[in-house]
């Protein structure tokens, strides 16, 4: 019995460490591969551009970066509230910040430990909590989404170039077509095997589920609730207004990338986005989405993903330090707050 748990408990390290190993390496490999097909002009270019860059654009656009993580903070009571949790803003934040940290290393862990954080010290269910980050999440994709949709009617003449590079790769002689064909019925399968496990077994796993699920949907509910709704509708603008503003002034820190027409600057932020949701926290892939758009718009390869760099590096620095520091103070400010 012991040998088996045993097993099993190397069972799940082995997979934890894959879980991290595997997208670090594919992201090492991209930026490997990436790099090495750059001419050696583009390379001198692509590290002299690093070396010149005006930091002080950078520094500036993290300040609206944080803007929007405070912003974030604070609408989440918003879903809170009609659920009739009241949580401390700095709380909030705290939670916030850590979960950022956490989804660099691991796809998803960071709405986990968001809300692991909140639950243990606001004294909240976390089901309910993890419903109403999903929430959220369905609404920042929304916009997402339409940010996207827009700029293809717009721009498609120009980035149907990068949605067929990133869907195929350079190649082409991959079919997309067949890949997310088959993506979609193992999901498919796999939802109906789980939908038909839950409602027929009798499982202690089965009936965590549906624990978690049922919180799931009173904190979805949570959004018809909501007395100021606009309020919440005016933090998501907000945030988003944000993360374009932090991306925009990024294109002041080199000449050749602070002309950069405005279609091309959403453009950029548009792929951007869309390479953090398919590499966990766009390792390796964020530079290339960035250098791959801006090649369209005039900017030289080395010049691109030299931006590209600064940006993904600055934003990664800002979540890590940020993130720590809110694990570090999330105890000691509870621990004052219980002492009175």
């Amino acid at each position: 019995m012991a040998h088996f748990s045993n097993q099993k408990s190397l069972k799940k390290k082995i997979i934890s460490t894959l879980k991290i190993v595997l997208p670090l390496a594919f992201g090492i490999f991209i930026i490997w591969y990436v790099y090495d097909k750059l001419l050696p002009a583009e390379k001198e270019k692509l590290f002299d551009a690093i070396y010149r860059a005006n930091y002080f654009w950078i520094i500036v656009s993290l300040g609206f970066g944080v803007l929007s993580h405070v912003s974030r903070a604070y609408r989440w009571k918003y879903l809170l509230n009609p659920l009739g949790l009241q949580p401390k803003f700095l709380n909030s934040f705290y939670a916030v910040m850590i979960g950022y940290m956490m989804n660099l290393v691991l796809p998803r862990v960071g709405e986990v430990a968001r809300c692991g954080a909140m639950s243990k010290y606001e004294k909240m269910p976390f089901d309910k909590l993890f419903g109403t980050v999903v929430a959220e999440r369905i609404f920042d994709m929304a916009i997402l989404t339409i940010i996207i949709v827009s700029l293809i009617f717009m721009q498609l003449d120009v980035l149907k170039e990068v949605l067929n590079s990133m869907l195929a790769g350079k190649s082409g002689d991959e079919s997309p077509g067949s890949f997310i064909l088959i993506a979609g019925i193992v999901f498919t399968i796999a939802m109906a095997a789980t939908i038909i496990f839950i409602k027929k077994s009798k499982h202690p796993l089965a009936g965590k589920i549906k624990t978690l699920i049922l919180g799931f949907i009173e904190g979805l509910k949570s959004i018809g609730k909501m007395k100021d709704g606009w309020k919440f509708i005016m933090h998501t603008l907000f945030i988003w207004l944000m993360y374009i503003v932090m991306f925009y002034i990024c294109f002041f820190a080199l000449p050749e990338t602070s002309e950069t027409p405005l279609a091309g600057i959403m453009a950029a932020f548009a792929m951007g986005g869309i390479s953090i949701v398919i590499v966990q926290g766009g390792i390796g892939v964020y530079p290339v989405a960035i250098q791959v758009t801006l090649m369209l718009y005039g900017v030289s390869e080395g010049i691109g993903q030299a931006l590209g760099w600064i940006i993904w590096v600055a934003q990664t620095f800002m979540l890590i330090s940020i993130g720590a520091f809110s694990m570090i103070m999330m105890p000691y400010y509870n621990k004052k707050l219980a002492r009175g």
